[in-house]
């Protein structure tokens, strides 16, 4: 698989302190490899950097063959003993990643580090991130998909994402419970006779998908296979609302199965209504706008601290913007699963209900972090509640519900309201972690 890690840059959070520079300036022992630059506006900064291009021009124009990019780790090497100082690699790079180090007399680029990038380290507002997503692409895409090639899913469909990424990591040794919703309505559980899953998968009822996989895990223990992932992959309906008895009752009991929640705020597959996960404002075909409704009218349920209060053995929340904060939750997830109660709540963007482009459907993923709309976050019993991304220097919200056909008619006071909602929440949440 051609994806490797990097080292991303938001230039929203660099306040141009120049630390990154020093520290790399330290440990390569010359001058730095990345360089600080006034951005477009006031304020702003930009980053001069090797990208590590996946069909670098560097290595394109370099007539010695002193650059190359590495296979496993796809950084772009330099051999300095076949470089003949020619500088051609400067002009071939179109991000000056690349350039003359004045004390040698000869060209220094990032070399990040062999994985663990000096600059990104002493970073003090997260301008500098070490994205790991890189392993997981290498690591599982060659794995087998678990679900069928062709479920009827809407185009950039995100819940079809979420289940195919759960599904290579928690392999075949698994019974999956899918109730109605979006999931089973692409074909998950099958047309005509023939399944769209390659493991054993059911179709309860919206009420009882809990209750039904606690008898199944507890029919597995008796018969000796406590191996088996005993788990759901619900919509927020079945799982807020028409499911919520079921759930809350097999959190209470700390019965051993894994619930994953794909939220897309809403009964998407039946027509777009608004179930208790929606938020507010959001536009649905029961929370319609016009002369008497401006869209949902009360906030949004908050299931998965809910499902704190449940004290289950693993709560965590998630979102396909942040593939390795996602993979590493399920691997405990997973893990915790066999122990009691384990409950995943992934952020689902539904291109058709929320009215976006089915390309934006992953920056949509990624502005709801960044803009504090969705947390990521863990909580077990033993340690408590931790981020496992930072909510500091968040972009407003208005970026987030701007992007967002569902949101389109909001007023200033509206965004306002959902901008406290936002505040109040994190701050709820630095209480605890804090706790």
């Amino acid at each position: 698989m051609g994806a490797f890690d990097t080292i991303a840059f938001h230039p929203e959070r660099c306040d141009g302190c120049g630390a990154c520079m020093t520290a790399c300036s330290t440990a390569k022992g010359g001058a730095s490899r990345l360089s600080i630059v006034p951005g477009a506006g006031d304020g702003r900064f930009e980053l001069a950097l090797c990208r590590q291009c996946g069909d670098p021009r560097c290595v394109m124009v370099c007539p010695a063959g002193a650059l190359f990019k590495e296979s496993d780790t796809g950084v772009i090497a330099w051999d300095e003993t076949r470089c003949i100082d020619c500088l051609l690699c400067t002009a071939g790079c179109a991000y000056a990643g690349i350039a003359l180090d004045d004390a040698s007399g000869r060209v220094s680029k990032c070399d990040t580090c062999d994985g663990d990038p000096a600059c990104v380290k002493v970073c003090p507002t997260g301008a500098l991130e070490w994205v790991t997503a890189g392993d997981i692409y290498r690591d599982y895409g060659e794995k087998e998909d678990l679900f069928v090639p062709g479920l009827s899913a809407c185009q950039g469909c995100n819940s079809e994402l979420i289940i195919r990424h759960a599904m290579r990591k928690i392999g075949r040794n698994a019974v999956v419970a899918t109730p109605p919703g979006c999931i089973p309505g692409m074909g998950s559980v099958g047309y005509n006779g023939k399944t769209g899953c390659k493991v054993p998968v059911f179709h309860p009822l919206l009420t009882n998908t809990a209750s039904m996989l606690a008898g199944i895990r507890r029919q597995y223990d008796r018969t000796g296979r406590k191996d088996m992932v005993v788990m759901a992959l619900a919509g927020d309906g079945g799982t807020s609302d028409c499911g919520f008895h079921a759930v809350s009752g097999a959190a209470e009991r700390n019965e051993k199965i894994l619930y994953v929640c794909v939220d897309n705020e809403g009964y998407m597959n039946t027509g777009m209504q608004r179930s208790s996960t929606t938020p507010f404002g959001s536009w649905t075909s029961t929370t319609p706008v016009g002369d008497h409704m401006r869209g949902k009218s009360q906030d949004a349920k908050d299931l998965p601290m809910v499902m704190v209060a449940h004290k289950c053995a693993y709560v965590a929340t998630a979102s396909t913007g942040y593939m390795d904060d996602l993979y590493a939750k399920l691997d405990k997830a997973i893990a915790a699963s066999f122990e009691g109660f384990s409950y995943l709540h992934i952020y689902s963007p539904c291109p058709t209900g929320w009215r976006i482009p089915s390309d934006k459907v992953i920056e949509a993923c990624r502005l709801s972090v960044e803009s504090n709309f969705v947390t990521l976050w863990e909580y077990t019993r033993e340690k408590g509640l931790h981020f496992t991304r930072s909510p500091d220097r968040p972009i407003p919200v208005q970026a987030y519900v701007e992007m967002l056909g569902k949101y389109r008619h909001l007023n200033a006071a509206e965004t306002a309201h959902i901008q406290a909602k936002v505040d109040e929440k994190v701050a709820l949440l630095r209480q605890l972690a804090a706790a």
